[in-house]
């Protein structure tokens, strides 16, 4: 395997940070979704204020790492790799919040009998993204693990595809005006993007996994 990096502390601590970022905004995303539906608003905006500070936050890091790559040894055919996995894994950050931003928005009224399947939803995808940020620290860490931790993230992917056509399906069924319908399916397929979103850096931190290890 060739090591990524060759002699920068500085470089490693803020890839943490800033993965740490990564996860921490699907765990304010699900938070965020639990208050949405149990109507509570201001645990709400607590959360979309703390996922503005997070991808604030990332972005000051991803920015800094872009910089510190070019100073520090990090082999220049990795390099190209790393920047466009951090630029992808950024992506995820800012879609959790533009999701909340539409929930806070257009308030969605989902029926209370969809509750229960919309958390689940959002809680598969969540789960996308945890696992994601642990391949993604294996990659540079431990690379053997990489695959392991990306059939998590699929599984959990296409969880949340089950789950969003399960809801589509409830939602459909249901007695009320098509607009209402239409709306609320928006809601459950931006929900269900994030996940696909997960998937895609998975599909391409698989490849960069084989390209380390030969």
């Amino acid at each position: 395997m060739i090591p990524l990096f060759k002699s920068s502390k500085t470089v490693k601590k803020q890839l943490d940070d800033f993965f740490n970022k990564v996860d921490e905004s699907g765990l304010i995303f699900v938070d965020g979704v639990r208050h949405y539906l149990d109507r509570n608003p201001k645990r709400f905006a607590d959360e979309l204020k703390k996922i503005d500070r997070v991808e604030g936050d990332a972005d000051e890091l991803r920015r800094s790492i872009e910089n510190d790559l070019y100073k520090y040894s990090l082999l220049p055919e990795f390099r190209g790799d790393v920047l466009r996995l951090l630029d992808k894994l950024d992506d995820l950050i800012d879609r959790a919040k533009e999701n909340m931003m539409r929930f806070d928005i257009e308030q969605p009224d989902f029926p209370e009998d969809m509750h229960r399947l919309f958390r689940e939803l959002s809680e598969a995808t969540t789960k996308s993204i945890e696992y994601l940020v642990i391949a993604v620290r294996a990659f540079f860490n431990d690379l053997k693990k990489v695959k392991d931790q990306l059939h998590r993230v699929y599984y959990y992917e296409k969880e949340a595809d089950d789950i969003a056509d399960e809801l589509k399906r409830k939602l459909f069924g249901k007695d009320c005006d098509l607009s209402q319908k239409q709306h609320l399916r928006y809601f459950i397929e931006h929900t269900e993007k994030l996940s696909d979103r997960a998937e895609e850096v998975a599909d391409m931190l698989s490849i960069y996994a084989i390209k380390r290890s030969v």
